[in-house]
């Protein structure tokens, strides 16, 4: 097969990478060992959410095991109600990773298994993730996402979006950048399995960061929002490194959905889950409108128009609560699960436990 190499212009760094997925390993070979990697700071409900996503999990899969890298008051809190023990690993996350930048373009350091899948704990697990697993092995490193971004991604909203697209402000970044196209990355779920590759990705994706000013991008603060998010930067070194974005939507083999109330159906517990996905793009795009009535008028509008109202009904992999208007339903989820599992002391059906240490700190 052809490898291609890119090669980071910004630090000289070498990152292989494929224009076609690496073969598998043959049967018969020991398979590297596999495992989650979730991280939590800030207030006591971004641990809760873990404790939620980690008891969705261990529905489908109580084999592999699952680190969480947290400051020490998420660790003491989750000591003093019982729960550390859904965890295999529970690692220190240093304050200056304590932020979305901050770890996700350093995960070369907190890769706690040979092949470790990243994902946020806003996530709930709706299905058996195995088939998922194999599809990434072939991948040293990769992001869910699409392979082209729309105008929207990272850039200014509405008016904001107009002129960018008037004065061709996304083509001078894509210039200016060094590279040919930006994809879409939803960076709630990474796979890694080549560290080296991992710090590559980070140091180019950091490098873009730093030039902020030179680009189209807007700042999440002007929005205001806490924190800048990683997306952009993470997006530009994927293009810059020739590395592949695993297809966020799939049909029936998504990986991750928007978690969306008025397109997902599920019962409290969320172990029975249906999602209506439509199939065209520019309805499906709706989904972020925070005024319940008007998506749910234009969902109805859609459904008139031929071609555009079409949707199939699955249940993906996982369900990404990433929609601020969307957080209430994990938030009473959450602290449900964080009572009942506090009060009865509910232990996590054991995983075979093995010494796993973080990679090295830089």
């Amino acid at each position: 097969m052809k490898r291609e190499t890119g090669v980071n212009q910004l630090t000289g760094v070498r990152c292989e990478g494929s224009s076609q997925p690496k073969h598998l390993a043959p049967a018969s070979m020991s398979a590297p060992r596999e495992g989650y990697v979730l991280h939590s700071y800030g207030p006591d409900r971004y641990v809760k959410y873990a404790v939620a996503s980690v008891h969705t999990l261990r529905r489908y899969d109580q084999r592999r095991p699952v680190a969480l890298f947290c400051p020490e008051h998420h660790r003491a809190l989750l000591e003093r109600r019982g729960l550390e023990e859904h965890f295999d690993v529970l690692g220190d996350l240093p304050p200056q990773h304590r932020s979305i930048v901050g770890f996700k373009h350093h995960l070369h350091q907190f890769k706690a298994f040979e092949r470790s899948l990243f994902v946020d704990t806003d996530m709930l697990w709706c299905r058996d993730p195995d088939p998922l697993w194999t599809q990434f092995a072939a991948f040293p490193f990769t992001v869910t996402g699409m392979q082209n971004a729309d105008h929207a991604f990272g850039g200014r909203k509405r008016l904001g979006m107009v002129a960018d697209v008037l004065l061709g402000r996304r083509r001078r970044t894509l210039r200016r950048m060094g590279v040919s196209h930006l994809p879409r990355v939803q960076a709630g779920m990474i796979y890694v399995q080549d560290r080296t590759c991992a710090r590559t990705v980070g140091e180019a994706a950091s490098a873009f960061f730093d030039r902020a000013e030179e680009t189209h991008f807007r700042a999440r603060r002007e929005d205001g929002r806490s924190e800048e998010t990683c997306e952009w930067s993470l997006a530009l070194a994927m293009s810059e490194l020739n590395l592949h974005v695993f297809p966020w939507l799939q049909g029936r083999n998504s990986p991750q959905l928007d978690y969306i109330n008025s397109l997902t159906q599920h019962d409290p517990q969320f172990k029975e889950v249906s999602y209506r996905l439509y199939t065209h793009d520019l309805i499906y795009r709706l989904r972020g409108l925070a005024n319940d009535a008007l998506r749910d008028a234009l969902f109805r509008v859609a459904e008139w128009l031929p071609g555009l109202g079409e949707y199939i009904e699955l249940t993906p992999y996982a369900l990404h609560f990433g929609w601020l208007h969307q957080k209430p339903h994990i938030n009473a989820f959450a602290e449900h699960t964080w009572a009942h599992l506090s009060a009865e002391r509910v232990r996590p059906r054991p995983v075979e436990r093995e010494e796993v240490r973080p990679g090295p700190r830089e």
